[in-house]
Parts: C-alpha cells; structure tokens; sequence
C-alpha cells in the first residue's frame, strides 16, 4: 500500500504507475492543516479523471480530530475501495465509522458496504490494551488491519521506537505481534508498518522477508522505489511454489503425515502449502 499525499498532484500522477497493489491517497499526516480544506478537493477532482478506483483508498483523519465528518462526504462521492481509519481506541470507534459509512453511502447512492476499512490498530495506548476487544465480534467493513510506532510512541511520550540496530524496542514489539495476531484472529489481510529509511533497499528487503515469514501479508510504502522491493519480497519465488506443490501432491494420497526429503510433514504443512498456491487451506 503506497501512501502518497492527497495535496500533491505530482506525487499522485507518479503513484499511478509505482506497481502498487494499493494506493493510499493521505489527508491524515501527511497534509498541514490548513491545507486539508484544499486536499479534499483536490483528492475529488483527482479520482474524478482515474476510471477504475478499484485500488484506491483513502487515509481519513481520526474521530477525534475533528476533521473526519469533513473527510468522510468527500471520500464516499469519490467511491475509491475504502479508507484507512488511524488511530482508533477501541472497537467503537470502528462501528461508529462504520454507521457513517453506512448514511454516506445511502446519501450519496452507493451501494451498501462498497467500501471498506483498513484499520491502523496500534496507535493509542486505549487500543493495544483492548486488543482482544477488537477480535470479539464481526466487522464486516474491515479489511486489513496495520500498525504503527511512532504515533504510539508519541502518545506515550517516548523516544525513538527503534533500536539504534533499527529493531523495534519490546513495546513495539508488542503492537506489532498484537496486529498480526489480531488480523489472523479476524481472517483479514495484515499490513506490516512502514520501513522509513527509503535509500536502504537491502534493509527494506531484509524486513519484509522476515515480516512474511511471520504471517503478514503486505506492507506498507512510503516511497514508489520501495513498491518493487515489496512486491519481491511478498511474492512467492517459482522454487516456494514448485515445493507447495509437491507438498499438496503427497497428500493426495489421503495419509495424515507424509514424507518429503527425509523431513515429516503433516496437515499444518498441507493447509500452509494449500494457502501458497492460493487454492485455500
């Protein structure tokens, strides 16, 4: 998901042909306030001239800001996928969106639930505490859920999330492994954060490696150079596919535990084998 500011029409036209699966149009962080009145309609005149919307969304303000129910009757009239909804505090405040959505699309002539949610979930103390909360009833709007360090670590007053070998310290840590665990919880994508450094693409490469071999399944960009580095690193390599299939081939037979290469595999192995090649668990 590459996010580009919505007050910048050069950096819209250019995210156009980045290779992103997702483009996130920013009236959040990355626009002042004062210019958000004018990112608004530029965000409307821009998807007005992009015939299939079909991979953009929009990263709204939060409820509290006060900025939201601004944000909201623009993005809906614009009719992209969905939005990216920052910093909640809880459930509520994603069904509380959600019931916006639901009077703005009936307004505005969309079809109920056309758009959906990915929710950034960590970036409040309220909501890495209620964790469990978020999981515990269906959320038909939602997505995908993501993560972030740096407003957490703003609203907890702290320093840098990051450790000077450019791990995360244990507190993020901790919302990152809640994120994943909650995005499995619910059967929805999850979105590993942002990799800031924008000139370190082996560094890039490294973390989203290691992001997928801990169960995301996406991440998102801040920069269209790092969108390729993504998608490699996302992407199941021909010898990946070419095993998962000889793993799904040695089930065929019926038995619950196979062997492969002198290793044992059983039905974990199949249902991960299964998902790989995209043919279900």
């Amino acid at each position: 998901m590459l996010f580009v500011p919505a007050d910048s029409d050069k950096k819209l036209a250019k995210a156009l042909g980045s290779g992103a699966d997702a483009l996130v149009l920013d009236l959040e962080d990355a626009v002042l306030p004062e210019r958000k009145p004018l990112a608004r309609e530029m965000l409307r005149s821009w998807m007005a001239g992009v015939a299939d919307r079909s991979r953009l969304w929009v990263r709204v303000n939060d409820l509290a800001s006060g900025e939201l129910l601004k944000d909201l009757p623009a993005v809906v009239a614009s009719r992209p996928a969905g939005i990216v909804l920052p910093k909640i505090r809880g459930p509520e405040d994603v069904r509380v969106v959600a019931h916006y959505l639901d009077a703005l699309e009936a307004a505005a002539g969309v079809d109920a639930g056309a758009l959906q949610m990915v929710v950034v979930a960590t970036e409040t103390p309220s909501a890495v505490l209620r964790f469990g909360d978020l999981v515990r009833e269906p959320l038909p709007r939602v997505r995908a859920l993501t993560w972030g360090g740096e407003d957490l670590s703003a609203a907890l007053g702290a320093g840098d999330p990051r450790l000077p070998s450019g791990a995360w310290r244990p507190m993020y840590e901790h919302a990152r492994n809640q994120c994943l665990l909650g995005a499995h919880a619910l059967g929805v994508e999850a979105i590993d954060t942002v990799y800031v450094d924008f000139r370190d693409p082996e560094g890039l490469a490294t973390s989203c490696r290691s992001a997928r071999y801990d169960g995301f399944t996406g991440r998102i960009a801040i920069h269209p150079d790092q969108v390729p580095i993504i998608n490699a690193a996302f992407t199941p390599s021909a010898d990946e596919l070419a095993f998962a299939r000889r793993v799904v081939d040695a089930f065929a037979s019926g038995a619950g535990a196979v062997a492969i290469d002198g290793k044992m595999f059983d039905i974990p192995h199949l249902k991960a084998a299964r998902r790989q090649l995209g043919i279900g668990a």
